[in-house]
């Protein structure tokens, strides 16, 4: 098979790049950027931007798959680069997200589901991947410092994310599937500073803030958009608020393999937060 990836390039692109190479599939990925891309030899990259439609049309020749997540905090072209996708490809893989403030989950399934062609949707629960925030805190010292740290979450590896959609887009059975995807546990956001500082062999420890002094702190740094701030302070005030979460056996049973634990991801991870 011939697979286009589009956001290539980001966490969960990249491993979905390497997994499909790895086995023997065609891969075509989508980046803005192609020059600053580092695919292995043998993937075919060409431009792609998910801002203007027509460049993710530019990309669909000769393609019998699509995987598509959605980087943008906004959801306004995502109807128009799914006509485009529907229009030349026959099988489509969407990974879900609750970054994008005008459009919902489940508008996004909705629209997914109903572009005419055979799709699978993936709704992930929070990235491991994104306790990288507290990196820089972490080089720095002992203490870990943000609000809500009692919120529970479970955790999802993004190896077992593109484990799942590889399997999406090669293989039969999973047209109109919606898939839970969740790490094997439930840990607070105090419990995972704790774990991640097992995996380092450190002694870390969460300090509690206010709303208030959190959002400083996330609009003080430059690596944190500003426009995600208010969206994730209150995306995690309404899952405090909300019914706790449960894991689901999804990984294991479409991988065959159980999903990650967050001390896993952390000693593979290990480097990047020294």
């Amino acid at each position: 098979m011939k697979i286009l990836v589009i956001a290539a390039t980001g966490n969960v692109g990249t491993q979905i790049v390497g997994q499909l190479h790895a086995s023997g599939h065609a891969v075509r990925a989508v980046t803005r950027d192609p020059a600053a891309s580092a695919f292995p030899a043998g993937v075919e990259v060409v431009r792609g931007d998910l801002s203007e439609p027509g460049s993710i049309g530019a990309c669909l020749g000769g393609v019998d798959a699509a995987f598509l997540l959605w980087p943008l905090h906004s959801g306004r072209h995502l109807p128009a680069v799914l006509d485009v996708i529907a229009s030349r490809v026959g099988r489509v893989v969407f990974l879900g997200t609750g970054g994008v403030p005008d459009l919902g989950f489940e508008e996004q399934e909705r629209l997914v589901h109903g572009c005419g062609v055979p799709s699978t949707v993936l709704r992930p629960s929070t990235f491991a991947v994104n306790t990288l925030w507290w990196a820089d805190q972490i080089r720095a010292g002992d203490v870990v410092s943000g609000a809500f740290g009692k919120l529970p979450m479970t955790l999802i590896d993004e190896i077992d994310m593109a484990a799942v959609a590889v399997r999406a887009l090669t293989e039969d059975g999973h047209s109109g599937a919606t898939y839970t995807l969740t790490g094997p546990e439930i840990l607070t956001q105090t419990e995972q500073v704790e774990v991640i500082g097992k995996a380092l062999g450190r002694p870390l420890r969460w300090q509690e803030l206010t709303r208030s002094q959190a959002r400083a702190r996330l609009l003080a740094d430059p690596g944190f958009p500003d426009s995600f701030v208010d969206v994730l302070l209150d995306g995690y005030a309404q899952m405090l608020a909300g019914p706790p979460p449960t894991t689901t056996d999804t990984v294991e049973r479409l991988t065959g393999r159980p999903a990650h634990t967050l001390h896993e991801w952390a000693t593979r991870h290990a480097p990047d937060f020294t």
